[in-house]
């Protein structure tokens, strides 16, 4: 997936809002960016921290800039938690995710639970149906290893149950964690973030819902998906 402009360089002033970053550019200006990322950022919203944005310049969004990227402990990590994605949507034209490989058909978004959208279904001939739902991840707390959540997420859980019914309806059902970093070679569940979670996805594991778990390179002009990690 590569950034649809090059990135601007700058440095984080702060984080608030959920969906706003102030940030203090190198060409001297200072300005406000999207920030497409709903959850806590815990870790990686520190003041004063490097920060890249694109810039939009078709004129019709009230905020020209986004924030992409941010870097901690001279690791870079994406923000935009919409990236995963369009990062998996690309790997599986790719054939890069082997256990996700020979289907003929992929759809997006399609319904399915309870008033929910499967990130993708993968479908092909004298193939169960494959449904994959895809998270977003860029905590660590711990030298080489991945958490998530990064806070208490109720609809995480749910998709994991919606996913469990899938399975138990003869179709596959897997769960794949993206990590937008690539200085991790272990996944698990935060559970002293959210508990409930962390059992949800025991129970899921449990009932035989695929878990996996893939890093990315990260460089200032795209995100690619890497390697699969070791999940705990």
């Amino acid at each position: 997936m590569r950034f649809p402009t090059p990135l601007l360089r700058g440095r984080l002033v702060r984080r608030y809002k959920r969906f706003l970053a102030d940030i203090a550019l190198d060409d001297g200006r200072e300005i406000t960016a999207h920030c497409a990322n709903p959850g806590s950022m815990l870790g990686v919203a520190e003041e004063g921290a490097p920060a890249w944005v694109s810039e939009h310049r078709d004129g019709k969004r009230k905020l020209p800039f986004s924030w992409q990227l941010t870097e901690i402990g001279g690791v870079l990590i994406p923000v935009n938690t919409s990236n995963p994605n369009r990062i998996v949507a690309e790997a599986l034209e790719q054939g890069a995710v082997p256990e996700l490989a020979g289907y003929a058909e992929r759809r997006r978004e399609v319904k399915y639970g309870e008033k929910s959208r499967i990130d993708f279904l993968l479908e092909g001939p004298r193939k169960a149906p494959c449904y994959v739902e895809v998270k977003n991840v860029h905590l660590s707390r711990k030298r080489g290893l991945a958490e998530f959540p990064d806070s208490v997420t109720a609809r995480g859980a749910k998709h994991l149950r919606e996913l469990v019914a899938v399975k138990e309806s003869g179709a596959r059902a897997v769960m794949l964690f993206i990590v937008q970093r690539d200085d991790c070679r272990r996944f698990r569940a935060a559970a002293d973030l959210d508990p409930a979670y962390a059992a949800a996805l025991g129970d899921a594991a449990a009932a035989g819902v695929e878990l996996l778990c893939y890093d990315c390179e990260v460089t200032t002009a795209e995100v690619v998906l890497r390697r699969a990690l070791e999940i705990e």
